[in-house]
């Protein structure tokens, strides 16, 4: 108890002491910047700002030197009574610090001495009066410069207005001779282009330069929008210059100077009718010259407002680095004295904070004594634990990357039902999202089906018996009606409790999809080959019956002949056609992809079909520059056509066709779409569409979208249909882009 008395004691008086230093120091800061304001003064040509700034650089410096004289005196004197006392390392110490300071101190004030001379010559340099001159010329040159621009754009563009305005080039019917103007002009003058604005800001036309995008140039203008207003308000010239970039195979970089310019009206010289804007291109690399040379005067002109306080600045800063030198060379003896108990302080940090979990603490220590030894042997039992913690992490992740590559979806429940984890192809399925779906009880978040069939595994005997139970069924999800297989899994851990289950859920839709169309194509071969044959015999037995009994018939017996006879022919002819078409389905012949611009099957198929659609009206989008494909002409032209066909059905020859083509780089595709303004499909028929013999047609075979699904599908492609906004149905095929041979 006495002891910690003594300790209290000890530690109250240290404060005490401490709390006295700080008084004391405060009082010098003040008495510091009281001498810094009389010696710098509170000048009228320098900013506030400014001074306070340099006097708050001054000071701090100043601060921090008195702590680390504090401490170095705390030090010096600390080590004196160890000497005193001859505490084990105290001669070494002082033998250190000695040395430091014999081998600073010297070369130190040496060094201070020149480096005052060298500043105060060189801040005399900086600011003779040559200088000073050339720079203000160098100045005046760029100013000029851009003077005389706005000076010829203000000049050129009011001899230009008044051509317009007395030739009456703003009227509607003299447009073409107003563009020649510009282009004779614009050469003229050797403009960067010249564009005429109506008074409602509309373009009326326009001339630039080779080079020069007028996207670009348009976005530029709509940034000085209000500058056009003002000055078909104020009816005077205005000239601006701003920054301006443009990209095409060749960067351009630079300024852009614009010249606004009032036309007035023919008829009414005081009404301003427009405005015809000048534009005079300066290259990067004078625009910045000039800009270098601008702001290096300004950067000038205040260095030459505080050379007295730079080079006092400097002085103090020397004199603050020599003590701070030589008050450092005395602290380095001190720390070399203190190394030895550093190993030992850092790896008690170090064994707490693996403790506490952070394996990445590396203890970074040079030594070849027991000490380095043992933090050695630490670093390397960190470094064992750390490689052990991310193989676990690793084999973590790798299981995780497995599960979101699986194409069949997977989700896990706890014992409760609710969802643990749930990876991409059962969002992409049930059409959820994970952060939504996790923590959540299963009803809450499946479809009711889904639900259904879930808790009708729960109850199933093969899932208590062999702990995992299947289950095929139709389920709705949205709009879409899906044929899954249903996995249900109890998870046990190595005791035999139950953790959980995990449900993995595999679509078949596309599998039996393409069951049911193998099976529909032999039916339709088979149909073919069974019914095309004796078509031609009856067709061939009615027109016989027709030659023969026509001339030995009386007129009304004819006549029934002739119209029975007809009749079988007709049908015929029909059927021929229907088994035409079962023919083409079972024998789809093979795709033989060629180097093909998709674009010029699109014009070709165009080009047929308008002459025999008059009251359709075709429109062709194409965005950018579309890549060559991979593609069998014959086959791809023939699903277009099937698709415009039906469309031209469904809108009675009214109506309008849209056909986009563009090029999505980032996903490799090229998407066309081919929207009409019919009827639409109804949504429940939606999903057989492209099923062989679906159709919503009165007399339709119900094949031409399965073929075109078949092409599109033999291409690698898909063809997708959604409604088309505000009326009709669009078609969507996305082919995909590889390298062409």
């Amino acid at each position: 108890m006495t002891e910690y008395l003594e300790l209290k004691k000890k530690d109250l008086k240290r404060r005490k002491r401490e709390i006295y230093i700080i008084i004391l120091l405060s009082f010098l800061v003040l008495i510091l910047v009281n001498i810094g304001l009389r010696l710098l003064g509170w000048s009228l040509n320098f900013p506030i700002s400014t001074n306070i700034l340099l006097f708050t650089l001054i000071n701090l410096n100043i601060i921090l030197l008195l702590l680390i004289l504090y401490l170095t005196v705390r030090n010096l004197v600390k080590l004196f009574f160890e000497r005193r006392k001859n505490v084990l390392g105290s001669k070494l110490r002082t033998k250190l610090v000695l040395a430091f300071m014999t081998l600073s101190l010297i070369p130190t004030i040496i060094l201070f001495f020149i480096s005052v001379k060298f500043i105060s010559s060189s801040i005399e340099f900086w600011f003779n009066l040559q200088i000073d001159r050339s720079l203000k010329n160098s100045l005046e040159v760029g100013r000029q410069y851009y003077r005389q621009i706005t000076e010829q754009l203000t000049y050129v563009g009011n001899r230009i207005s008044r051509i317009i305005t007395k030739k009456g080039y703003m009227l509607r019917f003299n447009r073409d001779k107003l563009h020649w103007l510009l282009i004779e002009k614009r050469l003229e003058h050797n403009l960067s282009g010249i564009q005429v604005f109506y008074k409602n800001l509309s373009v009326i036309s326009f001339s630039y330069k080779k080079g020069f995008d007028p996207d670009v140039i348009n976005k530029a203008l709509l940034k000085n929008k209000e500058t056009i207003k003002k000055v078909l308000n104020q009816k005077n010239p205005i000239c601006i210059t701003s920054s301006f970039s443009y990209k095409d195979k060749d960067i351009v970089h630079g300024e852009m100077a614009f010249g606004f310019i009032p036309i007035f009206s023919r008829v009414r010289p005081d009404k301003c009718v427009g405005v015809l804007v000048l534009m005079r291109f300066i290259p990067k690399e004078l625009a910045n010259k000039l800009n270098t040379i601008a702001k290096g005067v300004q950067e000038y002109k205040q260095l030459k407002m505080m050379k007295q306080p730079i080079k006092l600045s400097n002085m103090i800063t020397i004199s603050i680095v020599t003590l701070l030198i030589i008050f450092s060379s005395i602290w380095f003896g001190f720390y070399l004295s203190k190394e030895i108990t550093v190993p030992i302080k850092e790896l008690v940090e170090a064994t707490n904070r693996i403790a506490a979990g952070d394996y990445d603490f590396f203890i970074d220590m040079d030594a070849k004594d027991e000490i380095g030894y043992l933090v050695n042997s630490f670093n390397k039992m960190t470094s064992d634990l750390k490689q052990s913690k991310e193989r676990l992490e690793k084999a973590n992740k790798y299981m995780e990357i497995v599960l979101e590559n699986v194409a069949a979806g997977v989700i896990s429940f706890d014992t409760e039902g609710r969802i643990q984890t749930i990876n991409k192809s059962a969002e992409n399925i049930f059409d959820i999202k994970a952060n939504d779906a996790v923590g959540k009880y299963f009803k809450d978040v499946l479809p009711a089906d889904c639900c259904r069939i879930i808790s009708e595994l729960l109850s199933d005997k093969s899932l208590i018996s062999n702990g995992s139970a299947k289950r095929q069924a139709s389920v709705s999800v949205g709009e879409k009606s899906l044929s899954l297989l249903f996995s249900l899994n109890l998870l046990r851990d190595e005791e035999g409790n139950n953790m959980g289950m995990v449900c993995v859920f595999e679509d078949l839709t596309e599998i039996e999809k393409a069951q049911r169309m193998a099976v529909w194509r032999e039916v339709a071969r088979r149909i073919a080959h069974e019914v095309k044959n004796p078509l031609t015999p009856i067709q061939l037995s009615a027109q016989r019956l027709k030659r023969r009994l026509a001339q030995i018939l009386e007129q009304k017996e004819k006549l029934l002949l002739e119209e029975c006879t007809d009749m079988i022919i007709t049908q015929v002819e029909e059927l021929k056609a229907l088994v035409n078409e079962f023919h083409k389905f079972a024998r789809m012949p093979a795709c033989n992809p060629s180097p093909s611009r998709i674009e010029e099957i699109i014009e070709e198929t165009l080009a047929l079909f308008k002459e025999a659609h008059k009251g359709i009206r075709f429109v062709f989008n194409r965005n950018g520059d579309i890549p060559v494909l991979n593609l069998d002409k014959a086959q791809i032209k023939r699903a277009i056509l099937n698709i415009l066909e039906n469309a031209a059905e469904a809108m009675n020859e009214k109506g309008e066709i849209r056909i986009g083509l563009r090029y999505e780089k980032e996903l490799h595709i090229v998407k066309l779409e081919i929207a009409d303004t019919g009827p639409g499909i109804p949504p429940e028929h939606k999903a057989r569409l492209f099923e062989p013999y679906f159709s919503t047609k009165k007399h339709g075979t119900g094949l031409g979208l399965t073929i075109v699904n078949t092409i599109i599908s033999d291409h690698d492609g898909f063809i997708r249909v959604y409604d088309n906004k505000p009326k009709g149905t669009c078609f969507v095929i996305e082919l995909p882009v590889r390298r062409v041979s």
